[in-house]
């Protein structure tokens, strides 16, 4: 039997740096590994990586795994699989952590059933059992409503963890870690899937995952064009403007900014709902939120229950004020 050790992290690179969800997978993995007093691993694919690798080390890694070849610049499923297969049979971690992201949550499922281990997708927490050795993984269930906690499992395992979930290290140059190069030799054959057009999604301002504050509108804001005030309150405080899926059916934001189950997850510092019911598919998508501000017309909307600060009323009476008020607060 084989015996694993150390925690692998891997995901991917945008123009040849770290994402921050990158950095925020080494900080979990750091924690896991510091319990099992083992070391934290960083596969990377690219291709002129070099500043990247230094800054992997710097937030967490002991080990950092580079697969720099003209292959892996772009994603393709086969390739990226295949490889991170090879590597991590060579390392034999206990646990390979990807990020909750269109590449992590495509790669895991293919990764955990080549390496034959169980698999836990979207965890919010992931904690270390000393008693039994063992990695405890925490996965929101029922929209969000409870944490379900997945004990036991394999002994080895495959995990994505959700982004904001933890907060990341402090930068670190002076720690030491070691680089380690890695071919790529792939039959031709074995690459089934062809890439044949990459679109690049077109984003104003802050991405809605990296926004410290998200300002999301719903059924009640009523048209596309009434949206003008939620961005106009997102300018203000740096923010990023989400919608719930009335909206993005509805055509009043684009489809990328649907926060919710079958969206995106986000887990900004403040959440603001304004004519936002509070569904659970949409609560799914944010209930990570740090605070979370409601404006609604209806006192039983299910938002207030998860809402720190709430606010029955029309938005539109409600809303020039507060933008008003924080544009003067802003101004200090």
């Amino acid at each position: 039997m084989t015996a694993f050790s150390g925690i692998t992290v891997f995901d991917s690179v945008s123009e040849d740096k770290l994402m921050s969800g990158t950095i925020e997978l080494l900080a979990c993995a750091r924690k896991l590994a510091d319990g099992f007093n083992e070391k934290v691993n960083c596969i990377l694919f690219g291709e002129g990586l070099n500043k990247t690798l230094k800054e992997a080390v710097a937030f967490g890694a002991d080990n950092v795994f580079v697969a720099d070849d003209p292959l892996l610049k772009k994603y393709n499923p086969d390739v990226y699989s295949i490889t991170l297969d090879r590597i991590v049979r060579q390392t034999a971690p206990r646990c390979i952590i990807l990020g909750q992201t269109s590449t992590g949550a495509d790669i895991a499922p293919r990764l955990a059933f080549k390496l034959g281990c169980d698999l836990v997708t979207d965890c919010v927490e992931i904690n270390v059992n000393k008693e039994t050795d063992s990695i405890i993984p925490i996965h929101p269930i029922y929209g969000g409503k409870i944490h379900a906690a997945f004990s036991p499992l394999g002994s080895q395992l495959v995990l994505t963890l959700r982004q904001k979930s933890i907060e990341p290290l402090e930068r670190d140059d002076s720690r030491k870690g070691e680089i380690i190069p890695v071919k790529v030799n792939i039959d031709p054959a074995l690459i089934r899937i062809k890439v044949v057009k990459k679109i690049k999604e077109e984003t104003e301002g802050i991405r809605l995952e990296n926004a410290p504050v998200v300002v999301s509108g719903g059924r009640g804001i009523g048209s596309k064009e009434n949206f003008k005030h939620l961005k106009e309150l997102a300018g203000i405080l740096n923010g990023a403007v989400g919608g719930s899926r009335p909206a993005t059916d509805n055509g009043w934001v684009p489809a990328t900014s649907k926060v919710g189950l079958t969206g995106k997850i986000v887990a900004p510092n403040v959440y603001i709902a304004i004519g936002i019911s509070g569904s659970s598919q949409h609560l799914a998508g944010c209930i990570g939120s740090k605070n979370i501000v409601a404006i609604n017309n209806d006192p039983a909307a299910n938002i207030f229950r998860v809402s720190r600060y709430g606010v029955v009323g029309d938005w539109e009476e409600i809303l020039p004020g507060f933008t008003e008020k924080l544009r003067e607060l802003n101004a200090l």
